[in-house]
């Protein structure tokens, strides 16, 4: 069966430089925040075109040290959008804060013109999210200068905005190294970056029991720490970040330009961004989805849904559900994810394509 997503065929790729990492990391006798993990740190600072990295234990955690980073506390408003993963709005929450949802738009991202008129004086931080890897038109929010932006890049690494990485924007930026992610751990991880020294200081001793020297606790702080086996992974699959991009933007292209079904609706694409199509994402009109995927299934392909169920009409965090989400609701409906990875086979691209025209 042929998976919207093969972590495996990377790993694969990869195994005998992973293995000769983790042997590395055993013999070492060192496995929490080590040399890899401050290694990782460095490259991906580097990477990303910010001065600081910590290295976390999932993508989630790095939202909810970030929202701390910013004096988050309860009762204050986060505005983000419900057409993400649960993590970004269980963050949120977690930090006993509101989220405040503002609709997409037809790019599936977070619709910057509507941003402004969801603050008020409660609001505290904006979280928008590079949904699929495609990059938020920041040059919208610009003006907002006194609400500090939390950039989730948890599905765009490598992504770019007027060529400048994603994650170089906001006061602090969020990652995770989720398996099928294009950076990815075999296993969790995430990463935070800033440009801010105060708050990467803060958040390091936010990540591990409030230590700046062990056992010696100045803040609140808990375990989110990024190890180092994972940080090992991450070290080798770096290199080939770029490499692995390139090669979901080939497939993604060959998508865009030998489609040809007008009941299905293809994601619309920025020249100017560099979109690194963590997931290739299509609507289907007609209500015909299910049939769609049924059709997929008895072909041996299956078919991915992100999200099926907007994170407002989650039973948790319907009370949060006060805003128009009118594109919000209809796409989650509507929307389907194609296989895109890297070792995605040509015979199977051209598969997916035939099967794909060939649907009524």
């Amino acid at each position: 069966m042929l998976n919207f997503s093969n972590p495996c065929s990377e790993n694969l790729f990869l195994k005998k430089k992973i293995i000769n990492k983790v042997n590395k990391v055993i013999k070492s006798n060192n496995y929490i925040l080590g040399s890899e993990v401050n290694n990782f740190e460095k490259k991906f600072a580097k990477y990303i075109g910010a001065k600081y990295c910590v290295g976390t234990s999932n993508g989630t955690d790095a939202i909810i040290l970030a929202l701390k980073a910013l004096n988050i506390k309860e009762n204050d408003q986060v505005i983000t959008t419900a057409h993400t993963a649960v993590a970004t709005v269980a963050a949120i929450v977690e930090c006993k804060a509101i989220p405040v949802f503002v609709d997409i738009d037809d790019t599936y991202n977070i619709d910057t013109k509507k941003i402004e008129s969801a603050i008020n004086k409660r609001t505290k931080a904006i979280i928008i999210v590079h949904i699929y890897g495609n990059p938020v038109n920041l040059n919208n929010i610009s003006k907002i200068k006194k609400i500090p932006i939390i950039e989730d890049c948890s599905q765009a690494h490598g992504a770019e905005l007027n060529g400048k990485k994603v994650g170089s924007f906001g006061k602090i930026s969020t990652f995770s190294f989720y398996p099928t992610k294009n950076l990815g751990c075999i296993g969790d991880g995430g990463a935070i970056v800033t440009d801010n020294k105060i708050i990467y200081q803060k958040i390091k001793l936010l990540r591990e029991y409030g230590w700046k020297i062990k056992n010696k606790s100045l803040i609140h702080g808990t375990n989110k720490r990024l190890d180092e086996i994972q940080a090992g992974i991450l070290n080798i699959k770096i290199k080939y970040l770029n490499y692995f991009n390139s090669k979901r933007v080939q497939i993604a292209k060959k998508y865009l330009k030998l489609i040809r079904n007008n009941r299905l609706i293809l994601p619309i694409i920025d020249d100017k961004n560099y979109h690194v199509f963590h997931l290739f994402v299509i609507r289907i009109k007609d209500n015909l989805r299910k049939k769609l995927i049924l059709y997929f299934k008895k072909n041996k392909i299956n078919l991915g849904i992100h999200y099926p169920i907007p994170v407002n009409k989650q039973r948790t965090y319907k009370k949060y559900d006060l805003m128009h989400l009118d594109k919000t609701n209809k796409f989650a409906k509507e929307i389907v994810s194609l296989p895109i990875y890297p070792f995605l086979k040509k015979a199977q691209i051209v598969k997916i394509i035939k099967l794909l025209n060939k649907f009524k």
